[in-house]
């Protein structure tokens, strides 16, 4: 499975307004790593930013002045995308605006140039109710160095982003053994199966008296309620 995880900067909150995306970042995931193959790009918006966003991204007009527009680099950013399933934290924002640009340049809706959005936000307020759970809240709580990331960036937070997706899907994905192409009706064939070729490491006394006294004390706490007690019962009867 093709991911691409996806964000943007923009001059403010709302495209409806006239504001414009002035940043977009992607990330390739591929079979649930992370390639290095990225697509980023500023993007110069013919407008000033909001002083709020400028506070939280950095982009100034003068900085953004002679970077390519949106339609320069259009093409470019729907061939990576195709294809993929986009992983957008607050998807909804990102798309407003993305709608917005491909509408100017009469192109369809963000969500028919990709194999859909997948939207971490939602996915994060579902695991984890109740808690914040913003970029930065998540990467606390996923063990995820953010500490690089003064401003708000389009690509950084797309990196960031993708390992904070990862580390909050660890496990939801089943096991996936790539098929030969050889395997009659799409099956392996692994042969029977000799547990005698299984090698056994016997426990040293240290070992094997540490492990019984282990159990004894799990038997004390429980009061006698052990299952290994119970089965062990018929024997020392017999």
């Amino acid at each position: 499975m093709r991911y691409v995880v996806l964000d943007t900067e923009t001059t403010g909150l709302d495209p409806q307004q006239g504001h414009r995306i002035i940043e977009i970042g992607c990330v390739e995931i591929f079979n649930r790593r992370v390639t290095q193959r990225n697509f980023h790009t500023y993007l110069n918006p013919d407008r000033d930013s909001d002083p709020g966003a400028l506070q939280v991204h950095g982009l100034t007009t003068e900085f953004l002045s002679d970077k390519p527009r949106f339609e320069d680099k259009v093409d470019e950013f729907l061939d990576f995308i195709c294809g993929a399933q986009v992983i957008i934290h607050n998807a909804e924002f990102d798309i407003r605006f993305l709608n917005a640009e491909l509408a100017r340049l009469q192109r369809p809706p963000f969500r028919e140039c990709c194999d859909g959005v997948v939207d971490s936000l939602l996915q994060a307020r579902e695991l984890h109710p109740g808690k914040r759970n913003s970029l930065d809240a998540l990467c606390d709580r996923y063990d995820i160095s953010n500490a690089h990331r003064v401003l708000h960036g389009a690509l950084l937070d797309s990196e960031l982003l993708a390992e904070v997706w990862l580390a909050m899907t660890r496990g939801q994905d089943s096991l996936v053994i790539e098929l030969d192409d050889t395997a009659a009706g799409g099956t392996l064939d692994f042969g029977a199966f000799d547990p005698h070729v299984l090698p056994v490491t016997a426990p040293d006394p240290e070992e094997l008296a540490a492990h019984l006294a282990y159990l004894e004390g799990l038997d004390k706490e429980s009061k006698g309620a052990t299952l290994w007690r119970r089965l062990e019962a018929p024997a020392e009867a017999a």
